[in-house]
């Protein structure tokens, strides 16, 4: 589990379904910048937050839970890189949380876990080039532009550039 002052970053529950369909999962601008599908259904909700579970048993990544109030309202996760070397896996928030700061919050908290427990020396980080919002985050934390790729995005066949970005810790 993971703090800041507003949030908390732990696993998913099975409870967390509804509050992740509603919140996240079945928001299309939640999903533009990132390689998920939209979520249609309250069932396949349920089915999405039992997958997440498991996942989540071998792999550094969180629900984003509100503290006041304690609903889910994104997720994120790490993953090591290379020796000494992480990076996020993701950060998303639902469209009414965005703006408030959160995503902030997250990624110093990421690096933050990153560089205490794991002694990482640096921290990547990347966003699609048209997300606007995660590259002004990507350079109020210091992170600078490393290099650019060009991507498919397998759920439309559509092209788009991936910035990415570094942080010596």
């Amino acid at each position: 589990m993971l703090e800041t002052k507003d949030l908390i970053l732990d696993k998913a529950k099975f409870s967390d379904w509804e509050g992740m369909y509603h919140n996240v999962w079945s928001h299309s601008e939640s999903a533009r910048h990132m390689l998920w599908r939209v979520t249609t259904s309250e069932n396949d909700a349920r089915i999405r937050i039992q997958k997440t579970i498991e996942f989540q048993k071998d792999h550094d990544t969180y629900l984003v839970y509100e503290k006041a109030g304690g609903e889910p309202i994104g997720f994120a996760g790490v993953e090591q890189i290379a020796p000494a070397v992480y990076g996020e896996t993701g950060i998303c928030l639902g469209p009414a949380y965005v703006g408030r700061g959160f995503g902030k919050q997250i990624l110093q908290a990421l690096v933050q876990y990153c560089k205490e427990d794991f002694e990482a020396t640096e921290f990547l980080y990347s966003t699609r080039e048209q997300n606007e919002a995660s590259i002004r985050l990507a350079m109020s934390q210091g992170f600078t532009l490393i290099a650019s790729e060009q991507k498919i995005d397998s759920r439309d066949g559509q092209p788009y550039k991936l910035l990415k970005y570094s942080l010596k810790l």
